[in-house]
């Protein structure tokens, strides 16, 4: 007897229709797996034929064989585990197929079998969900673990299984399982940061340019002495970032799922990320990559934050990985048999010294390092990933008294209104051009809403010459100035604007032109 249940196989965060057909028929015993398994779908044999035994049901010495069609594409997982199983139980009849036919057109079935019958968690049930809704699927049938991340979306009934005999009755109409409601985007935001703006003495003109930084999503680089306070004012960064929307929360959801970094308590990510590799990362693991492609720390932090501490640190050919994916905001990951493209539309952030023993040009401790040892340290640092920074800003370090001074600094809740401010501007600005931030204006459009005025073309003409300024921070500088007069509430870009973004452009000179 020949039967079809369905599944979904992903590809990337793209997902695909599967139809396992099962065929059982007489003859010499045996169970074969075709259509481009790999080797965990081919080992599902032995789950398979176990978890049946062990869920009361004979498995029949029979010739089964089972096509994952469309066979042209290779799959892979465990997560067809339970598809499998339902094809092979309703050609054997153990599951009644004539009342199911009609719902089976509509249905998938995602899950991984343990030899007992359970039904263990699965990665990447978001994707696999939206696609089935994008290809009119009604219902999912899936492990109990991953129901609240799949009742994140609308229009697909979400069936929680524990065991595989429970799938069993109620195929057969012997139970009934409720649907598991659906989650409450609003009510999932969370507001509540570890590190707070207000906890942060000093420092004004650091947290001006961070503000800045949120505002337009621009790439900032942090210089200073050690314990200037830089990786504590990075890490205050999320705390004024704009909230997420519906969709962006979806989209980072989705890249975390099919990484596995989900909880079953929050099965939305509902705050911008924030990631912080260490610097002894592996190329495979900040891009993304592997025998079978996964995202990399890149695409974990889309649409929030990476943070590079200690830039200096990092391999170099590590680092220029990033040149691409900044100015792509995608990444792109060629194998053999697949070729994957994350997003990764972050906001890169990083921090250093100025030299070796890190008090290169510091007023509290003399420096203790040769010019040849800086010129070597600093150059760790390629002159084009540096130019793909908006934003250079030196952190000195904080005085006693401003450590002792009991007033109270600006809070991120304060700083974040403004933040919401500027970035509803630009939302309301780019509405046609499919772009929502004044960081991924293209120079077409630059021309369009970055125009100045004579006077300031001089002051930018002047600093472009005496600065040796690149065509790309040329650019870069006019973004950033755009994002100050949106602060600001102003249409125009004033030559305060202007000056101040060309003053976050003077330290790649200071320290990168000796």
């Amino acid at each position: 007897m020949l039967s079809i249940v369905k599944s979904i196989a992903l590809n990337g965060l793209n997902g695909y229709l599967v139809q396992i057909q099962v065929d059982v028929s007489a003859g010499m015993p045996s169970f074969e797996i075709v259509g481009l398994p790999d080797t965990s779908i081919k080992e599902s044999k032995e789950r398979v034929r176990t978890a049946i035994k062990n869920s009361n049901t004979n498995f029949l010495s029979r010739k089964i064989v089972v096509n994952l069609a469309p066979a042209s594409t290779r799959k892979e997982g465990s997560i067809f585990d339970l598809s499998i199983a339902v094809g092979i139980l309703i050609a054997n009849g153990d599951i009644c197929s004539s009342n199911l036919e009609n719902d089976l057109q509509k249905t998938i079935f995602v899950g991984e079998l343990a030899l007992d019958g359970n039904i263990e968690h699965v990665n990447g049930i978001l994707p696999i969900c939206i696609e089935a809704r994008n290809l009119g699927i009604k219902k999912i049938i899936l492990p109990k673990s991953n129901a609240k991340e799949a009742s994140v979306i609308e229009d697909i009934k979400v069936i929680p299984v524990s065991n595989l005999n429970e799938v069993i009755n109620y195929l057969n109409g012997v139970i009934k399982i409720q649907e598991t409601p659906k989650i409450n985007f609003i009510s999932s935001l969370n507001s509540n940061y570890p590190f707070d703006f207000a906890d942060v003495k000093g420092q004004e003109n650091v947290k001006r340019a961070l503000e800045i930084s949120a505002a337009g999503f621009h790439n900032c680089l942090l210089i200073g002495s050690p314990g200037s306070g830089k990786t504590m004012l990075a890490r205050c960064l999320p705390s004024i970032l704009p909230k997420l929307n519906f969709e962006e929360a979806l989209e980072i959801t989705k890249i975390h799922s099919i990484s596995g970094l989900l909880s079953n308590d929050e099965p939305l990510v509902c705050t911008r990320p924030f990631r912080s590799p260490h610097h002894t990362i592996t190329q495979t693991s900040l891009v993304g990559g592997g025998k079978n492609p996964k995202p990399g720390e890149i695409s974990l932090a889309h649409y929030g934050v990476l943070f590079l501490d200690e830039l200096t640190e990092f391999n170099k050919s590590t680092l220029e990985l990033l040149r691409g994916p900044l100015e792509d905001r995608v990444v792109t990951i060629s194998r053999l048999n697949s070729t994957v493209t994350y997003p990764c539309n972050f906001m890169f952030v990083a921090s250093m010294n100025p030299c070796p023993c890190g008090y290169f040009g510091s007023n509290d401790k003399e420096c203790s390092c040769n010019e040849s040892q800086i010129q070597k340290y600093i150059n760790k640092i390629s002159g084009p990933l540096l130019d793909r920074i908006d934003i250079h800003i030196e952190v000195e370090s904080v005085k006693y008294d401003k450590l002792e001074s009991n007033s109270l600094a600006e809070s991120s809740k304060v700083i974040r209104q403004r933040v919401n401010n500027a970035r509803n501007i630009q939302l309301e600005r780019y509405k046609n051009h499919n772009i929502f931030s004044n960081s991924q204006l293209t120079p077409k459009l630059i021309n369009e809403y970055c125009k100045l005025s004579f006077e300031s073309k001089k002051i930018l003409r002047n600093a472009f010459e005496n600065l040796g300024l690149s065509a790309r921070a040329y650019n870069r500088i006019l973004k950033v100035a755009r994002t100050i007069a949106d602060l600001d509430n102003s249409k125009d870009i004033k030559t305060y604007h202007l000056a101040e973004a060309i003053q976050y452009r003077t330290l790649d000179r200071k320290y990168w032109s000796r």
